[in-house]
């Protein structure tokens, strides 16, 4: 690999949350573009940063390249984990570092920080039904449909969730 997991760093919250809804814009999830609420809330790293954890890929010169926000079950940033779950959420990669492992590596590495809560049964999931490459990974790692969690977060905008079994 040719970049570093690691968590973000206060000097990084603009930066990740900038990439987040550049991200979120440029693939076409943000229902009402520009003027999404939620585009507010995913350039927020550093309210992410303080009631979560946040982990980047930093690319050899220093860059980020790609983030995730994971979440244990219960907490504020959990959309569907429950106590005795952990969540990963907002994973983004940079367009230009697509295709190199950057959004693996970093379910991975929520993978192995679920492995380590105590209690934790399960890593859980939202996604949206365009996105996917990302449901590639989530099925290469193990990961599992569990439709009978899919909800809507706002009307008329689905998502499918995934489950895999620690």
């Amino acid at each position: 690999m040719d970049f570093t997991i690691r968590a973000v760093r206060p000097e990084e919250h603009e930066e990740l949350g900038d990439l987040t809804g550049f991200t979120y814009l440029n693939d076409g999830l943000l229902l009402h573009g520009e003027d999404d609420f939620y585009l507010a809330v995913l350039r927020d790293t550093a309210r992410r940063a303080r009631e979560s954890e946040v982990l980047v890929a930093v690319d050899a010169d220093g860059g980020i390249i790609g983030g995730v926000t994971f979440a244990e079950g219960g907490t504020a940033w959990a959309d569907i984990a429950v106590p005795g779950e952990a969540e990963f959420r907002m994973l983004v990669v940079a367009p230009a570092a697509r295709g190199r492992g950057v959004g693996e590596a970093l379910v991975r590495a929520c993978v192995d920080r679920a492995r380590v809560l105590p209690g934790c049964a399960r890593l859980v999931l939202s996604t949206a039904d365009l996105m996917v490459s990302a449901h590639r990974i989530y099925e290469r790692l193990g990961f599992v449909r569990t439709p009978e969690r899919d909800w809507e977060p706002i009307p008329d905008h689905s998502l499918r969730t995934y489950a895999l079994e620690l």
